[in-house]
């Protein structure tokens, strides 16, 4: 297709280089100009990108000058890449590929100059993605109904910027039209790009079951088409996924996989260099020097130029700068991960960007330069803090879109019925309009009472499921940074504390302290530990003790055993719920005591939560906007399939009682 050509030096080309060069300097004539410039760009696309990009400027301006529109357009979209990812300037190829669609009108091919737009598209995804799809869309506009591929490929970009942008189901629409055009052209290899399309919005996202599921589909169809060579990549993919994820022995098993299932070619060694790569930092982490060293021999004895691809670049510094620091050669593990990350900003890669800065925390740490340390510890965790952020807004957008389009399709489904219906009551009344008109009426408003009864009870079940799942997302996001923070900064708290230690500097030790034990209440607060450790009973009681010790308030509580009784997702929602309203006694009841009440009965568990604070109004607490307390505790109480009854009045303390059935 025309989108994924690519220029291959023949066998001795570089030595003619300088041969081409003499001719570009000595000669007046432009066409022989032109020609010795195509010899040199045939010559340095895979071996020397800063010499391709500026030969093609060159060229692209001498055609442009020799009024040869269409031979600079071939060469705009060839140097579109390149120039847009290995020289960082996508600006740049916009600028080039706007001067050769200045002169459109004599280009009479129709993939060129829907080509032409799909290249300003891919330029402009690094500066605003809603140029991106209106290039696209031009780009559509543009080819003819025979650039079949070409349309396909256009659909796959739009669907990947779209992506990008949180239009899920635009998205969505995009990859599957791709998907089908390839499919009907037997194109099953682009077939796969697609659906890869599918898996990556999910998974850039942070819906990683979603994408293993739908990468475990695209396997099996890989299979069934005798596809085998590009089974290893969907398991390295998935290996990045778990890395994520945090799932260390799951990433490990998928790049075994995918390395026992690679096929070698050419085309392919920059995914055997990433599975490898990886793999040395696995080993590295798990102190397996000798098996890290036979996985960076097999990088280092292939034939293959690791520093000509930015991708292939990226994933070689990464694992030969962990075998540096594993085998004590922490500067020039240093080195390499600065140029790692170098090359991770010019491509973009926010995660690569992030652990890159991570990883130059560990080493300054090592050498002892913690004011360096702490610096690039902050930059990681800056850039995670974002990606965390666009993902949850991304999640929620995601959510929201579904529920949007699941009350459309319902109310599209309504609708044809009442149509239907229509016409057959027409019908009926036209044989039977003396005796059957009040019939028909009757009958007509009780089905129209049925249909909007069902419609809002539906309306209410999307929304409670929307809401349920945002409650588990939260948490479960609740529980990855709190680990993050036990983790990492409490673990390097630790040693610099222990560093303190031994330097006898008391003050600084203290402050130390200090901040481990924030560290620490911010992580308990974000996620529960305890009810792993002491059990949903121990660990209400130790909250209760808690409030009871550091604050003002006294609190009593009567607490029955229910350990083991619930699920361990329930065991912490009905954990968040005594906490949110012991909480909401402390910021707003102004009270002097309170009581916590746990029983347990033959069919249900009763909470009661009581203070003799100021009370409120709780139909006018509930319709404020700001109020979110007791619209999540109401949230949560309808996970449990429970029960919740609020008696409170201004002056006269409140009680809120929760009933859940066993």
């Amino acid at each position: 297709m025309l989108f994924i050509v690519a220029l291959y030096p023949f066998s001795g080309y570089c030595q003619d280089i300088p041969h081409y060069e003499k001719i570009l300097n000595t000669t007046k004539d432009k066409s022989e100009k032109l020609t010795a410039l195509d010899s040199l760009l045939k010559r340095t696309f895979s071996t020397n990108p800063e010499a391709f990009i500026k030969y093609s400027l060159v060229y692209i301006n001498l055609a442009q000058e020799l009024d040869s529109v269409e031979w600079a357009a071939k060469k705009a979209m060839n140097l579109q890449y390149p120039l847009t990812n290995y020289g960082n300037d996508p600006l740049n190829s916009i600028t080039i590929i706007n001067s050769v669609l200045a002169r459109k009108y004599k280009i009479k091919d129709s993939l060129l100059l829907g080509g032409l737009y799909i290249k300003r598209g891919k330029a402009n995804t690094k500066v605003d993605l809603k140029k991106a799809i209106e290039d696209y869309n031009l780009a559509l506009q543009n080819f003819s109904s025979k650039d079949t591929l070409n349309i396909a490929d256009t659909y796959l970009f739009r669907g990947q910027a779209n992506s990008q942008l949180g239009k899920f189901v635009l998205a969505g629409e995009d990859f599957t039209t791709a998907y089908t055009m390839y499919e009907a052209k037997k194109e099953y290899a682009y077939m796969v790009f697609a659906q890869e399309g599918i898996i990556n919005m999910f998974s850039m996202n942070g819906f990683y079951d979603k994408a293993k599921k739908e990468r475990n589909v695209l396997i099996e169809k890989m299979k069934a088409l005798n596809l085998n060579s590009y089974l290893s990549n969907e398991y390295y993919n998935q290996a990045l996924d778990y890395k994520k994820m945090n799932e260390r022995n799951l990433e490990y098993e998928s790049l075994l996989l995918a390395e026992k299932v690679f096929i070698n070619n050419e085309s392919d060694k920059s995914t055997f260099i990433g599975i490898h790569s990886r793999l040395i930092e696995y080993y590295c982490e798990h102190h397996q020097i000798i098996e890290a060293k036979k996985h960076l021999d097999l990088i280092e004895n292939m034939d293959f130029d690791l520093m000509g691809n930015p991708f292939t670049t990226l994933n070689y510094l990464g694992g030969k700068a962990k075998y540096l620091q594993a085998t004590g050669k922490t500067d020039e593990a240093l080195a390499l991960t600065k140029e790692k990350l170098d090359v991770a900003k010019k491509l973009g890669l926010e995660d690569e960007i992030m652990s890159s800065y991570f990883f130059l925390s560990e080493l300054y740490f090592e050498l002892g330069d913690y004011k360096k340390s702490v610096e690039n510890n902050k930059a990681s965790i800056a850039i995670k803090d974002s990606i965390y952020n666009r993902s949850t807004a991304n999640a929620l957008a995601y959510y929201q879109t579904l529920y949007e389009t699941e009350k459309k399709e319902k109310e599209l489904v309504a609708k044809t019925s009442n149509i239907t219906l229509l016409e057959k009551d027409n019908e009926s009344f036209k044989k039977a309009i003396l005796f059957g008109g009040i019939a028909i009426l009757l009958g007509f408003g009780l089905i129209l009472l049925y249909r909007n009864q069902r419609h809002l009870k539906n309306n209410k079940i999307l929304q409670e499921k929307f809401s349920q799942e945002l409650l588990v997302s939260q948490e479960g996001e609740r529980r990855r940074i709190s680990k993050d923070l036990h983790d990492g900064i409490g673990q390097q708290l630790l040693v610099i504390k222990n560093m303190l230690i031994a330097s006898g500097d008391e003050d600084t030790k203290k402050m130390v302290d200090y901040t481990i034990e924030e560290v620490r209440t911010i992580s308990r607060d974000l996620h529960p530990f305890q009810l792993q450790e002491l059990g949903i009973t121990k660990a209400i009681e130790y909250t209760i003790n808690l409030i009871d010790e550091n604050t003002t308030l006294f609190i009593s509580a009567e607490i029955d055993n229910i350990d083991n009784i619930f699920s361990k997702e329930d065991e912490v929602n009905i954990y968040r719920i005594i906490q949110e309203s012991l909480s909401n006694i402390l910021k707003h009841a102004h009270a002097e005591a309170g009581k916590v009440s746990v029983k347990k009965f033959t069919n249900n568990i009763l909470i009661s939560i009581r203070d003799n604070g100021v009370g409120f109004d709780f139909s006018e607490k509930y319709q404020d906007a700001k109020s979110l307390g007791l619209k999540t505790l109401l949230e949560r109480t309808k996970f449990l399939k429970g029960q919740m009854k609020v008696t409170s009045k201004k002056d006269t303390g409140t009680v809120i009682e929760f009933q859940f059935p066993l």
